[in-house]
């Protein structure tokens, strides 16, 4: 079974290079939406070309929204990619760490159920992805943080990642018009906070979050008399 190791010391592609010198590809995962109130967690798993590793690939926060889309649009015509999505009742649930964590396997997983080749590696944005028992357990997996500036591979994952959740919460906006999800994207702004304040939570808040971060007098509250 291939470890999961952190690797801090090497050059931007350094595994995409090492790879396609090879003939082989590597898969990079990323997520967008781990810090947010409201709405899922999103992360993509993308595949790049043999030998491509396009300009326009880079971090999405770095990124305005006309560059993303542009990028968006080029790693869908080119790269193999799949998403996992998780909501926020899951998050409740399971934690934003082990939700995370079911989400990006989940992308690689239906990423790997394509007719795509078998990568040399899997990169992977900060989180030690563990894919014991899955058909991935034997690739060599490495976990190093800012992989979206040290791999194109995990930046366009970023991008694909960052557009999807983008666009559902244009959409949730539709649904719950007075939130302002479309603007905010769910995030901790002073704005969405005033929101949740004057008007409680909807079916896509957080609650875990919004106890922490709204209202921690009374998660204190409550965790004190479970503790009575």
């Amino acid at each position: 079974m291939a470890s999961t190791r952190q690797t801090v010391n090497f050059c931007k592609n350094y595994f995409e290079k090492e790879a396609w010198t090879n003939g082989q590809l590597v898969a990079g995962l990323d997520e967008v939406g781990r810090g947010c109130l409201a709405g899922p967690l999103v992360t993509a798993a993308v595949m790049l070309p043999l030998n491509k590793p396009h300009r326009c690939l880079k971090d999405s926060k770095l990124m305005n929204l006309e560059e993303r889309e542009k990028a968006y649009g080029w790693i869908i015509k080119h790269c193999a990619y799949q998403v996992g999505i998780v909501h926020n009742r899951i998050i409740d649930n399971h934690n934003i760490w082990h939700s995370t964590l079911i989400a990006m396997k989940k992308a690689l997983i239906h990423l790997l159920a394509q007719n795509v080749p078998t990568p040399r590696s899997i990169v992977v944005d900060a989180m030690p992805l563990n894919l014991k028992n899955t058909s991935a357990a034997r690739i060599p997996l490495y976990h190093f943080i800012k992989g979206e500036r040290k791999s194109s591979t995990i930046a366009a994952a970023s991008i694909i990642a960052k557009v999807t959740r983008d666009r559902l919460m244009n959409e949730y906006e539709r649904a719950f018009p007075g939130y302002k999800l479309g603007q905010h994207k769910g995030y901790s702004t002073p704005a969405h906070k005033n929101c949740i304040t004057e008007q409680g939570h909807t079916i896509l808040h957080r609650h875990s979050f919004i106890d922490h971060i709204i209202n921690p007098a009374q998660m204190e509250h409550n965790e004190q008399q479970t503790l009575c």
